[in-house]
């Protein structure tokens, strides 16, 4: 068997070399640039597109060099690990079959953090839900209303326990399906920003489809700010309820405000239960977690969006390790907030 060290070695040749091929591709392809210099303060800010929705990056570079590119060909590198919308990817492999041996070092990582938020949510974040949200009407084949009888007989294929894995390769009972959309687009950010420090950069923000992490200041030498979006169904996508500062951290936000639909008088909500297989019914609207990386923050608000307001307190009372702003409906059915106080010196509110 190989040991860590040389599986390591081996990961990090295949990934240069993957980069390199799909970096040299799009140079062919003479895409457009959309990058822009701020050549004052040595601001680079670029933004692109990327599992299914749009990200943007800004960081201070006193050379300031332009790494899209690099960061475009490194998330298609990503994607072919993770996403379950590209046919030959390793994860859509996995689910074609009961065993993969990783080939890319980005398999692994998500499995071990998806394991660690399961066993701490006691199931609330469970990576094999996916068939069931299917079932719900959100996945493919759109809204459609499913019966007792089948989410019933596909329950059972929902348990992360079902799939064991060690550094080399992953392994599951038949069956079952992976989907690691609630926590991918965190990761992705984290490979980013890893990507940007291993090139020097110490100052950034990176944000991929909401999910985001800041290092370091902005230009101004002031810590990196983010706004938490106000959860109603028609709002417009800038209307802000808070200012989040953040010194060193990733950030994720989970709703259920916005992806759902109508069957008579239901309104069905995407947030599936992993336990019942059936919609959340709570009044938490939305979960902002503040976490050491980004990839853990969106676990977490995922799991928080099937916990509900009181069960979500309740685990960040006892894990220290992460922060909480959740907005939900209270008692007299008007929206109301809580901060967890490491959070509290960091958060603004904005007037109507």
């Amino acid at each position: 068997m190989r040991s860590n060290a040389n599986k390591n070695i081996i990961y990090s040749i295949i990934l240069l070399l993957l980069v390199a091929i799909v970096y040299l591709y799009r140079q062919n392809q003479q895409l457009p640039e959309e990058v822009i210099v701020e050549d004052s303060s040595g601001k680079v800010t670029f933004s692109g597109n990327t599992m299914g929705t749009t990200y943007r990056i800004v960081y201070l570079d006193a050379e300031e060099r332009d790494f899209k590119k690099e960061v475009d060909s490194l998330l298609i590198v990503f994607n072919k690990s993770l996403s379950t919308y590209i046919e030959d990817s390793e994860i859509s492999q996995f689910n074609k079959k009961d065993t993969l041996a990783f080939n890319l070092p980005f398999f692994y990582e998500v499995l071990k953090s998806s394991k660690e938020v399961y066993q701490k949510t006691s199931g609330a974040f469970d990576p094999t839900v996916g068939p069931m949200v299917n079932l719900w009407g959100f996945g493919p084949s759109g809204p459609q209303l499913k019966d007792s009888v089948n989410i019933n007989q596909m329950l059972p294929l929902v348990n992360f326990k079902a799939v064991d894995f060690d550094s080399l390769e992953v392994r599951k009972k038949q069956g079952m399906y992976l989907d690691f959309s609630a926590i991918a687009k965190g990761f992705g950010v984290d490979v980013v920003a890893k990507f940007l420090k291993n090139k020097g950069i110490e100052n950034m923000l990176v944000e991929i489809g909401g999910e985001l992490v800041a290092r370091g200041v902005n230009d101004k030498g002031e810590l990196w700010k983010v706004g938490i979006n106000k959860p109603e169904e028609l709002g417009r996508a800038d209307q802000l309820v808070s200012i989040i500062a953040l010194d060193n951290k990733g950030l994720a936000t989970s709703g259920n405000y916005r992806n759902y639909y109508e069957a008579g008088d239901m309104k069905i909500s995407h947030t599936i239960d992993p336990s019942t297989g059936r919609p959340v019914k709570h009044g938490l609207l939305s979960a902002t977690v503040i976490a050491k990386d980004c990839m853990t923050a969106d676990a977490y608000a995922t799991a928080m969006m099937v916990m509900g307001t009181e069960k979500s307190i309740e685990l960040q009372q006892t894990h220290e390790d992460i922060e909480i702003f959740l907005i939900f409906n209270n008692e007299n059915g008007e929206m109301d907030y809580y901060a967890s106080d490491g959070i509290k010196s960091y958060l603004s509110f904005i007037e109507d």
